[in-house]
């Protein structure tokens, strides 16, 4: 009962760039979670206190749409690219760069995700079978 849930997770992260999606939307609430400053003083602070919580929220926005609806991820990881770096400004220097290095890690994986490439498995398979071709040379 247990492979089914397992299988079926699989086929589902192997259709999308799962593990971009999940660092970006790790690295948003990383920096989210490491915001020191009340809601009250940055709504005081003005508009430079509000990009400090606006930009980590966008950046788990855009893992979350990257994991949920992955046609358009190219749009998703160039967004949270630009975000992840403009945390460093405004956010506790990228959450203490943790955030921002995930941030920047799970865009660029997401980025260059292909949808049509072949699961590695199926490559090895092919790699480890003897080929025609050599047999008959051998003979």
């Amino acid at each position: 009962m247990t492979g089914r849930p397992r299988r079926a997770f699989r086929r589902w992260r192997a259709r999308r760039p799962f593990w971009g999606g999940l660092l970006l939307t790790l690295g948003g609430a990383e920096i989210l979670l490491t915001e020191k400053a009340s809601l009250k003083v940055v709504l005081h602070i003005g508009m430079q206190g509000l990009a400090g919580y606006l930009l980590p929220s966008v950046m788990l926005l855009c893992g979350l749409l990257t994991l949920f609806n992955p046609a358009q991820r190219l749009f998703y990881s160039s967004i949270g690219v630009m975000l992840s770096l403009g945390t460093w400004l405004t956010s506790n220097l990228g959450g203490f760069m943790i955030g921002l290095l995930l941030g920047v890690t799970g865009s660029c994986l997401t980025f260059g995700w292909l949808p049509d490439q072949e699961p590695r498995a199926g490559i090895l398979r092919r790699r480890r079978a003897p080929s025609p071709t050599a047999d008959s040379a051998a003979s």
